[in-house]
């Protein structure tokens, strides 16, 4: 494997791992934006979202759905921001799905995600049903 996370797969390079099982692996962000920040990622190295086989996307989630409330008891946490970045553009660094579990505490500053982008998206309200139509046709 090619990418950081295949060499922590690998055992090439060291990481501490909360959780594997065949297809999963959860382990401790080197770079945390908060206490108990956790990556979840599929062993196999997929770059992109859409990449994931269906059956390895279910193992994924029911990673990150039983990792989410461990992180949370683990740091005390009064809930958490979990997310992807799917590709370059949206901030995406290692070319291996990952989904970022970062613990949240009242008053920690670092809102939603809404604030990622910094302000809400200017789209004129007869655009919906347009937009909304092209989604379903490529569903």
């Amino acid at each position: 494997m090619s990418t950081i996370f295949g060499k922590i797969v690998d055992g090439e390079i060291p990481a501490h791992v909360v959780y594997e099982d065949e297809t999963t692996l959860a382990f401790l962000d080197v770079n945390p934006l908060a206490r108990g920040h956790t990556l979840v990622i599929p062993k196999v190295e997929y770059p992109r979202l859409t990449d994931v086989p269906p059956e390895e996307a279910a193992d994924l989630y029911a990673t990150i759905h039983r990792v989410v409330g461990a992180v949370q008891r683990a740091v005390d946490a009064d809930g958490a921001t979990v997310g992807f970045n799917d590709g370059a553009a949206a901030g995406q660094e290692v070319e291996h799905v990952h989904c970022h579990v970062v613990p949240r505490h009242a008053g920690d500053g670092g809102g939603p995600l809404h604030d990622v982008m910094g302000q809400a998206a200017d789209v004129p309200d007869e655009e919906f049903g347009e937009i909304a139509e092209g989604i379903a046709a490529e569903l």
